[in-house]
């Protein structure tokens, strides 16, 4: 499937930037193939718009930010959150006429990031209850580009058959090459899963974890949010609950924006988050050097590649989105061969 060319992934919500990237500056970023431009408004709301000015067509990520509209850098142009031009300077306010605008886009702030939908959204934000529970905290991980589908990221979250191999110096047990246990159903807007999976610790993960074993048992429960979004609840036997949220937000067809947050029922005082951060970027850096050696065309026909039991999550997660597409009137738009 390739993203750019089907309409209906234009209505989902993603989150494109982080809000701490939009005090200073407008900034710019590939959505689905489409050029944006992110930036705070009069009030400090994030605003998306097309990155170019309908005047000369100038890329106005690189123009400021007055009085809370984008100004483009070429001739002083500005337009607010909803598109419309409000200044000219080479001509009176009455003289500006309703046709100078650009396309603005649906945004919003959730979760410290700047979250964008191109289309009429089908479906709300992915709701993270812990983002809200006073025990937890929620600590930023990355933000970085990767040469992978979003769609292979998302299987890749739910195979809890890849440990053993992909996350030898992390996690991984070999002798758990498969789940002790897995119990998948399907949501409105996904899937959701549960599982258990013997795993190793090492020493900074037992620091992390505040257990000397070098070995337990991971308790997983995880939801899959159409498209690209999933969360990860992992608990430990020690009460510990580490909730990793991540989205592989589209930029084209063959690159993804990873973007990645974790929520802990702890402190800073019992484990850094600069300690948390670092085990998940060992982990997700494993991840990356397998995923991007895969095709980003990947099949909704589950008969173009092979399969095991292990792959029954993403399985239907091919499924569902075959069905999204076809409930839109859409088909799958590949360059591989039927």
């Amino acid at each position: 499937m390739l993203v750019t060319q089907q309409p209906v992934l234009r209505r989902f919500w993603y989150p494109v930037i982080p809000l701490s990237e939009l005090l200073d500056r407008p900034q710019s970023f590939e959505l689905l193939g489409q050029k944006i431009v992110i930036w705070r408004d009069a009030q400090g709301h994030p605003a998306a718009a097309e990155d170019r000015c309908c005047h000369r067509s100038a890329q106005l990520s690189n123009g400021k930010v007055t009085e809370g509209c984008i100004e483009c850098p070429y001739h002083g142009w500005r337009y607010d959150a909803k598109g419309a031009c409000t200044h000219v300077p080479q001509m009176s306010h009455d003289a500006i006429s309703p046709s100078y605008k650009i396309e603005a886009y649906a945004c919003t702030d959730r979760y410290g990031y700047a979250w964008v939908c191109l289309g009429e959204p089908l479906a709300e934000i992915p709701d993270i209850p812990e983002a809200i529970d006073p025990d937890f905290r929620l600590i930023h991980e990355f933000y970085e580009p990767w040469n992978c589908a979003g769609l292979r990221v998302m299987e890749n979250e739910f195979d809890l058959a890849h440990p053993t191999f992909v996350h030898v110096t992390t996690f991984g047990s070999a002798e758990h090459p498969v789940p002790d246990s897995m119990e998948i159903w399907e949501t409105e807007w996904g899937i959701a899963m549960q599982g258990t999976l013997g795993v190793t610790n090492p020493e900074l993960q037992q620091q992390n974890l505040k257990m000397e074993q070098a070995k337990t048992v991971r308790t997983l429960e995880m939801t899959w949010h159409m498209p690209f979004t999933c969360r990860l609840q992992i608990a430990y036997p020690n009460g510990l609950v580490h909730v990793i949220v991540n989205t592989a937000v589209p930029i084209s067809d063959s690159r993804s924006q990873i973007v990645q947050f974790c929520l802990r029922n702890d402190t800073e005082a019992e484990t850094s988050a600069a300690s948390a951060i670092a085990f998940d970027r060992a982990v997700t850096l494993e991840d990356k050097a397998i995923l991007e050696t895969t095709d980003y065309d990947v099949p909704l026909n589950i008969a173009h590649e092979q399969h095991m039991m292990t792959d029954k999550p993403g399985i239907l997660m091919r499924r569902k989105i075959a069905a999204l597409l076809k409930a839109h009137g859409e088909v799958e738009q590949t360059g591989q061969k039927n």
